[in-house]
C-alpha cells in the first residue's frame, strides 16, 4: 500500500478523553474513531490488525476441531426467558421492540441461542462431541464506557459453546480449550496467565480468566511469580487426548494465580515470600463448565446409550478479540508509540523514501516494494512529499516491525537503513542485503 493513497488519519495532539495508553495510541495512530460512548469505527489500520487477530483465533479454534458459524447480533427475548436469564441478567442488557412489540435484545452473548440450534437438529449422544464457536459483535451497555476499546459497549468476540454427553466429556472440552486459549494468545505476542475467576451472569462451578499483566488492568490479581517462566511454544498436542490436554491445565494451573473476586489469602501466603505477587491484569479471555444450566430449563436432550433422554453438559469460551487490540497495545509499547508483534502487525515493513521526486530514490523504493509485496509481507511505503522527520514519526507511531529508509546519500554509497522497531537497532546494508533479510 502506498501510504498516499491510504487512509491513515494520524494525529499530532493526544486527545483530552484518552486515559491509558491503548486508547491514546489508537487514537493517534487513526486506528479508530469513537461513533458515540463506548462505541468505535475501525479504520483501516486498526481494522487490519482485528481481523489479523480474527484470523489466529480462526485458525487455533478450528486446529483443535472446533467447527465455525455466525449467529446474529439481534437476539429474541422468548429465548432468554426459557433460560431464566431475561430479568436477571441486569441493565448492562439492550433490551429493545420491534414494529411487531415483540421483545427483543441486542446479545451480550449467546448461550441461550446455540443451544435452541443444538435442540432443533441433534437428537443423538452419536453427534457429540460437538463445538460449535463464533466471531460476532456483542453490545453491553457499560454504565461508563472508558478506555477506548478496553472497556467499550460494543466489541467483536470470539465465544465458542460445547455439547457432550458427560460431565468428563465437557471438562475434557474445557480442558482442550485452555489448550488452544494458550496458544492463540502466544502467537499474538502475549503472556496471558490463566486464573481462577468468578463465572459471574454465565453461570458455572468451573471457570479460568486469562489475563495479561498491565498497570492498567481493571482486575487487581494475586499470582505466583514462577507461573511467568511457562510458555505453550510451538509443542504438538493431540486435541483428542484427554491425558495431554489435562497435563497442560494442570502444567498451567496448579501454581497460585487468582483475580481479586477468587483471592485467598491463606493459600496466597503459603507460597515462598519471595514469589508473591500482585499486579493489575487485564481479561482478554474466559473459559467456563457450567453442566446442565441452559439444556435442562431449554430441554436440550439427546438419546444416550442405554436409550434414556438426558440434558447435554455444556461450556462456552470467549476471547475478546477487539479487546486484544488494546492489550497487545498495553504490553507492547514505547514513547514513541506502538510495537506490534510481527504476527498482527497492519502491515510487514514500512518503506520511507526520504527524497521523493529524487530518480534514484524513487526507482530503489518502487523495486523494493515490488519485491516485498511479492513475498507476501505487505509493505506500507511512505511516498508523501513529507520531510524525513515526519515519516519516520508516523512509522514508529504505528508501529511496523521494520523500516527501511532508502534515500540518495545512502544509494550513493551503496546502501540502505534497515531498522527494527523493537529494538531500534539500525543496519546500513546493501538493498539487495536488507531485502533478502526481510524475506529470509
Amino acid at each position: 500500500m502506498r501510504l498516499s493513497r491510504y487512509f491513515l488519519p494520524v494525529l499530532k495532539e493526544t486527545p483530552a478523553e484518552a486515559q491509558i495508553v491503548s486508547h491514546r495510541l489508537m487514537l493517534r495512530a487513526g486506528m479508530i474513531r469513537q461513533a458515540s460512548a463506548g462505541i468505535y469505527s475501525w479504520l483501516p489500520l486498526g481494522y487490519k490488525v482485528l481481523r489479523r487477530i480474527e484470523d489466529i483465533v480462526h485458525e487455533e479454534q478450528q486446529r483443535a476441531g472446533h467447527i465455525p458459524v455466525l449467529m446474529p447480533t439481534i437476539q429474541s427475548a422468548d429465548l432468554w426467558r426459557e433460560s431464566g436469564r431475561y430479568d436477571d441478567y441486569g441493565q448492562e442488557m439492550l433490551r429493545i421492540r420491534d414494529r411487531h412489540e415483540r421483545d427483543m435484545l441486542y446479545g451480550p452473548t449467546n448461550e441461550e441461542l446455540i443451544t435452541d440450534i443444538f435442540r432443533a437438529h441433534v437428537g443423538s449422544y452419536k453427534a457429540l462431541p460437538l463445538t460449535l464457536y463464533h466471531i460476532q459483535w456483542k453490545f453491553r451497555d457499560e454504565v461508563r464506557p472508558r478506555f477506548g476499546v478496553m472497556r467499550g459497549r460494543e466489541f467483536l468476540m470470539k465465544d465458542g459453546y460445547n455439547f457432550d454427553l458427560t460431565k468428563e466429556d465437557a471438562l475434557h472440552a474445557y480442558n482442550r480449550h485452555l489448550v488452544t486459549y494458550l496458544r492463540t494468545y502466544e502467537r499474538l505476542g502475549l503472556q496471558a496467565i490463566p486464573m481462577r475467576a468468578d463465572s459471574g451472569p454465565i453461570g458455572g462451578d468451573d471457570t479460568h480468566e486469562f489475563l495479561v499483566l498491565a498497570e492498567t488492568g481493571e482486575s487487581e490479581v494475586f499470582y505466583d511469580s514462577a507461573i511467568t517462566d511457562l510458555t505453550f511454544g510451538d509443542r504438538a498436542i493431540d486435541y483428542d487426548s484427554r491425558e495431554e490436554c489435562r497435563a497442560v491445565l494442570e502444567e498451567f494451573t496448579s501454581r497460585y494465580a487468582r483475580t481479586d473476586e477468587t483471592h485467598d489469602e491463606a493459600l496466597f501466603n503459603a507460597i515462598p515470600e519471595e514469589r508473591r505477587k500482585s499486579a493489575r491484569g487485564i481479561e482478554v479471555g474466559q473459559i467456563f463448565y457450567f453442566g446442565t444450566k441452559y439444556s435442562e430449563p431449554m430441554g436440550a436432550m439427546v438419546t444416550n446409550e442405554a436409550g434414556e433422554r438426558v440434558p447435554v453438559h455444556m461450556g462456552s469460551h470467549g476471547i475478546g478479540v477487539s479487546r486484544l487490540v488494546g492489550a497487545i497495545i498495553e504490553a507492547s509499547h514505547d514513547e514513541k508509540g506502538i510495537v506490534w508483534p510481527e504476527s498482527v502487525a497492519p502491515f510487514g515493513v514500512g518503506i520511507v523514501n526520504l527524497k521523493q521526486g529524487d530518480a534514484a530514490a524513487d526507482a530503489a523504493c518502487e523495486d523494493a516494494y515490488a519485491k516485498l509485496a511479492a513475498a507476501g509481507l505487505d509493505p506500507l511505503y511512505d511516498d508523501r512529499e513529507e520531510r524525513a522527520g515526519a515519516k519516520f514519526a508516523t512509522m514508529d507511531l504505528i508501529g511496523l516491525p521494520w523500516r527501511l529508509t532508502i534515500g540518495p546519500r545512502g544509494l550513493a554509497a551503496g546502501t540502505v537503513e534497515l531498522t527494527r522497531r523493537k529494538t531500534g537497532e539500525t543496519q546500513e546494508l546493501s538493498l539487495e542485503s536488507a531485502l533478502a533479510k526481510l524475506t529470509a
